[in-house]
């Protein structure tokens, strides 16, 4: 494929100089390839050399990109700021730090992550070693959404680092700022015979996924994955699939609803909404309701003022794209809170929706903004029947003062994770695997789960070459003797005789 103008550029490719992974390189920000498929076999080649494989190699990449987090925190939470209207705090909060903390528990973990795990034996095997191996898949592929596009770029990255694979980064063209700096400073901190960033909007993805990889990490919306899935799936290619959805909120009766307001007026506002875990939608009485709906305007007041657009606390919606969509959720059901917006600030006002009916558009897609509808119901069995008629969603909430209600909610529904009584805090856990469940997405990350995600767990048993006669039981002519003891032989066991 030539690339031409419109075409993918790749960062850190062509006739750069290599990075030694111990510090950064000082060379052209990008290079520009002659050929696609040139550039892609520079990288397989660099992996079929070994080169990403020991252990030395994979702490300079990711001690690079410590420094890269370092080096560039304010250009970083410029650019958050540029594309998103993000402020510090939620840059430092949801990017940066999470960014930096998977980093570090990577470095702090990689050598036991790595090692040999053994595994019980049965009779016939007490003599041999029975292992799994975490091996590299080869050349993967990152493709990178832009709401968060630093912190869905780099934790991802650093599993697969971590996993010891050669990297393709594609990041979001939407957060322009952001891809900027990926694509001319990242590539400095890294091995650039190992690692690459393309550049390019849908039809260059498109492109970029008729090439085979080794395995696909993709992060976006449910309609763009199954085309990634259908892409990888002409190669057989393994892929993890973080989508979004529509997350319920259910509210018991005997909670604070200023509690619950607080909580859920900051997870959903955060990053303007355009957050693929926040609460979508909440489920309550219509009692609740009365008492909740005053309380979020308290809160929402509190945290952004009597205008929140005034307020360097609120972000903006990314594009006029996602604003005209938005601007059109506003009517549904009723507006209680908010409602107000300003195309030419791509502002949409913190916004509470009732009278909302299950068909109207704001409760048929995920939202992503600072919207919140509110739906009645008579009880909770009610609320987990509404729950579990649609599709599974990437995240489930329940708020009570009972922790019988909220264990019900837990153990008669299904999603990607769950929070009682508060919001994605969940994911600030890198001890918890995040990741969906049917629509909402498929495979998990964050911690070691990353490098589990990046890495082949390849199943090894090492026998003797001597003791043949042991083997005589297996052989033909077969005997039912033979039978019965080579059945208890092969029954897995965790003990310490020794066959004799």
């Amino acid at each position: 494929m030539e690339l031409s103008k419109g075409g993918p550029g790749w960062a850190g490719a062509g006739d750069c100089r290599k990075g030694e992974g111990s510090r950064p390189i000082h060379t052209a920000l990008s290079c520009r390839m002659d050929s696609f498929e040139d550039r892609l076999r520079q990288l397989r080649e660099a992996f079929h050399t070994g080169r990403t494989r020991p252990a030395e190699f994979r702490a300079a990449q990711l001690q690079g990109l410590s420094r890269f987090l370092r080096d560039n925190k304010q250009q970083l939470q410029e650019a958050l700021a540029q594309d998103l209207r993000k402020s510090a705090f939620e840059s430092e909060v949801s990017e940066i730090a999470i960014s930096q903390a998977e980093v570090d528990l990577a470095l702090r973990n990689l050598r036991s992550w790595m090692k040999d795990e053994k595994v019980s034996k049965n009779l016939a095997t007490q003599l041999d070693s029975a292992f799994i191996r975490k091996e590299p898949f080869g050349l993967v592929l990152i493709i990178v959404p832009w709401n968060y596009p630093l912190n869905l770029t780099l934790v991802p990255l650093v599993g697969a680092i971590a996993a010891g694979n050669c990297v393709v980064l594609k990041p979001s063209e939407t957060s322009k700022a952001i891809e900027k700096i990926l694509a001319e400073v990242l590539p400095r901190y890294l091995d650039q015979s190992c690692f690459a960033v393309v550049l390019g909007g849908p039809q260059e993805t498109s492109k970029l996924l008729e090439h085979r990889f080794d395995h696909i990490f993709f992060t976006g919306n449910a309609y763009v994955g199954k085309i990634v899935m259908a892409a990888a799936a002409k190669h057989l290619t393994p892929i993890t699939l973080e989508l979004g959805g529509k997350n319920p909120c259910y509210v018991d009766d005997d909670c604070d609803p200023q509690t619950v307001a607080n909580r859920v007026a900051w997870f959903r506002c955060f990053n303007a909404g355009q957050t693929c875990v926040a609460p979508d939608y909440i489920l309550c009485s219509q009692e609740m309701q009365e008492r909740l709906v005053p309380a979020l305007q308290n809160a929402i007041t509190r945290f952004y003022g009597d205008n929140p657009q005034t307020s360097p606390s609120l972000g903006r919606i990314i594009n006029q794209k996602h604003f005209k969509r938005l601007q059109g959720l506003l009517g549904c059901g009723r507006v209680a809170i908010g409602g107000q917006s300003d195309e030419s600030d791509l502002y949409i006002a913190p916004t509470v929706l009732v009278d909302v009916q299950e068909t109207e558009p704001v409760m048929q897609e995920e939202i992503f903004g600072p919207i919140l509808p509110m739906v009645t119901v008579r009880s909770l069995d009610e609320a987990i029947d509404f729950i579990n008629r649609r599709e599974k969603p990437l995240a489930l909430y329940a708020f009570s003062k009972r922790s019988q209600v909220i264990k019900q909610v837990l153990a008669r529904t299904s999603s990607g994770g769950f929070c009682g009584n508060d919001g994605f805090m969940h994911m600030t856990l890198s001890s918890l695997p995040f990741g969906g469940v049917g629509s909402s997405g498929m495979g998990r990350y964050h911690g070691k789960f990353s490098f589990d995600t990046f890495s082949n767990q390849r199943a090894c048993l090492l026998r003797s070459p001597r003791m043949e006669k042991i083997n005589d039981l297996r052989y033909p002519p077969y005997s039912r003797r033979n039978l019965r003891v080579l059945l208890v032989a092969m029954e897995e066991r965790s003990c310490s005789c020794t066959l004799l």
